[in-house]
């Protein structure tokens, strides 16, 4: 059988579009003065004839099933009753009939919507008002399951040539922090495909600016957003500069809440209610201060000569958010740092996996712990390490939330040589 197809617009390219003319098979028919002797003998000719269409030159008007049919003939005294009377004695008078060109989702909801009996007996293919053939509710099954693959193959290619796009985004921001810090990791690990976790770097003269953001959700959704966000602090940044990242916040929050149409307008709700925690911050390398503004996510500083973890938590409020005001105004925080001291950021996917024996979240407190039992070791493999200690506390347990996370030490010395943690 020839399956039908079609040029989509949206696309350009050809993708098959099954019509029910390709599940229309060639049977025998009855016409509607015949009689039953003759259904008899068409139905004992044809052992694998499951209905027989009846027709009037060659208009459908019935179906008659076999097992209906043989069974009402097999009863005492039907046959010498019924034999010599007209096929519609036994016939379906409303069977389902489609057009050939009724696309196969279209017909798959129609048998539904008919009963059993479709899915049972078959339906009737017509083309200009004529019968164009008989077909069966397996073969329909299996069309529309066929369908289904194909769009989740193409849905899977589209996924994966966004996971592509996605990544060639981030590249230029984790080749310019390669080559900047001389020690240093970055880890971007979604957990779909795509995912709504993002980073930026950039070196300048006077010193660094990074950025982590997790948007919300992940997966597809969350990959769409975190080309929003990116794009609006890019923008912010050239038009501010990156020494006040308290002041690029604002710029974002205004930007995605305006993208968005998160205004939260009392005459004219929003249709969403999406933005980003995140951490902006700098470091001036002639003062060897770190500024740090945060929107629901933490930055951990480790002293080199102290045995602890100083946590900047910041403002519990996200950016972007329908109750996020669009004047928000978020707070620099300026910590002095000295070399060897090591900088910390991560996306709560780290955080809030749930795991280990009693199956609660990884938490802070268990994120510091293994950042003091590693600190000592350079940055790459510290965070090939916490990876490892993240998986072994997972165990068994669903994967949550993209994971990512940026972390430095502080030096004076910048190097093109060291080589970024994939």
């Amino acid at each position: 059988m020839e399956s039908h197809f079609s040029l989509t617009p949206a696309t350009g390219s050809k993708l098959f579009q099954p019509t029910a003319g390709a599940l229309a098979v060639q049977v025998p028919v009855v016409q509607f003065d015949q009689n039953n002797a003759a259904v008899l003998e068409i139905f004992d000719q044809h052992k694998e004839l499951v209905s027989l269409p009846v027709v009037e030159q060659q208009r459908p008007i019935g179906l008659i099933s076999r097992h209906i049919f043989m069974s009402q003939m097999s009863k005492p005294y039907h046959r010498e009753l019924y034999e010599r009377k007209s096929c519609i004695a036994f016939m379906d008078k409303d069977p389902l009939i489609v057009d050939a060109d009724t696309p196969i989702e279209t017909l798959g909801a129609l048998a539904v919507a008919s009963g059993d009996k479709t899915l049972a007996d078959g339906f009737m293919i017509v083309e200009q008002g004529q019968l164009n053939g008989l077909g069966s509710g397996l073969a329909l099954m299996r069309e529309l399951v066929d369908l289904q693959v194909e769009k989740n193959r193409q849905v899977m290619q589209s996924i994966d040539y966004a996971s592509v796009i996605q990544r060639a985004m981030l590249s230029a921001s984790r080749a310019a922090m390669g080559a900047a810090l001389q020690d240093a990791c970055l880890i971007w690990e979604p957990r779909d495909v795509v995912g709504g976790d993002f980073y930026h770097f950039e070196e300048h003269p006077q010193g660094w600016f990074a950025a982590v953001a997790d948007c919300t959700g992940h997966g597809v959704p969350g990959a769409f957003l975190t080309l929003i966000a990116s794009s609006a602090l890019k923008q912010a940044l050239e038009l501010h500069g990156p020494r006040d990242p308290a002041r690029l916040m604002q710029e974002v929050n205004r930007s995605m809440k305006r993208v968005l149409g998160q205004h939260g307008a009392q005459d004219k709700p929003s249709e969403s209610d999406d933005g980003m925690d995140a951490c902006f911050f700098w470091f001036d390398s002639a003062s060897r201060t770190l500024t740090c503004a945060n929107a629901k996510m933490a930055l951990f500083l480790l002293p080199a000569a102290d045995e602890q973890v100083q946590t900047v938590e910041g403002k519990r409020v996200g950016l972007g958010y329908v109750d996020t005001p669009e004047d928000m105004q978020w707070t620099n925080h300026c910590l002095p740092v000295a070399d060897g001291d090591m900088v910390f950021v991560c996306t709560d996917g780290i955080i809030d996996q749930i795991g280990g024996a009693k199956h609660i979240a990884f938490g802070k407190q268990r994120l510091r712990r293994t950042l003091l039992e590693y600190r000592r070791l350079p940055l790459a493999e510290l965070g090939r390490t916490l990876m490892d200690v993240h998986r072994d506390y997972q165990g068994a347990q669903r994967r949550r939330d993209d994971i990512s996370f940026f972390g430095a030490r502080i030096s004076g010395v910048f190097s093109s040589q060291h080589e970024v943690q994939a």
